[in-house]
């Protein structure tokens, strides 16, 4: 703690406080002014003597740094929670309407349509493979392949976002069943 003493006009060690007159200013107990005392924080300039200015200027710095004393402020820690209900009820109001989907949804849903579309295109050379067979014309085969490939991909577009939401269905189910506070 870096000590600098403001001067008032007069000189800072001539201005002297009894422990009684320090207490009074400081609203604190003799007793603790002499703990302060002990502590470093108030400075003696004789025994039962303070010296005005650098003790009060002590005193006010040691308040000041009280970092991790500090008591637990009910009202900050009353908003802080009532935030965190909101959020948490926002993001499940989300979830309801289907604009936020749970990362192991869209995996669940992303994983059963491109299986759909794996298998679709394993399928293609087993089914054009016949149809294929004894056709010359370039036309046709390009044709018949880009019709078989376009209906594969059709798959990968044909998005529905009823997946996600029955997904988000189920899991709001087990969220309300498992938790009743949820709604709070």
């Amino acid at each position: 703690m870096t000590k600098e003493v403001i001067h008032l006009g007069i000189e800072a060690k001539e201005t002297t406080f009894t422990t009684h007159q320090i207490a009074n200013i400081l609203g604190l107990s003799p007793r603790r002014v002499q703990q302060l005392a002990e502590e470093g924080v108030l400075v003696r300039a004789s025994k039962g003597k303070y010296i005005a200015a650098e003790s009060v200027q002590n005193f006010i710095r040691s308040l000041q740094t009280k970092e991790g004393k500090a008591e637990v402020d009910f009202f900050e820690e009353r908003a802080k929670h009532e935030k965190a209900k909101r959020e948490k009820a926002e993001l499940h109001l989300a979830v309801m309407k289907g604009t936020l989907h749970r990362a192991e949804d869209v995996e669940w849903v992303m994983d059963d349509m491109i299986a759909a579309f794996r298998t679709k295109v394993l399928s293609l050379p087993s089914k054009l493979a016949p149809q294929l067979l004894g056709k010359t014309n370039q036309g046709e085969v390009l044709g018949m392949l880009t019709r078989e490939v376009s209906e594969a991909l059709t798959e990968l577009s044909d998005y529905d976002g009823f997946l996600f939401n029955n997904k988000n269905e189920n899991f709001i189910g087990e969220v309300d069943a498992d938790d009743g506070h949820d709604n709070q």
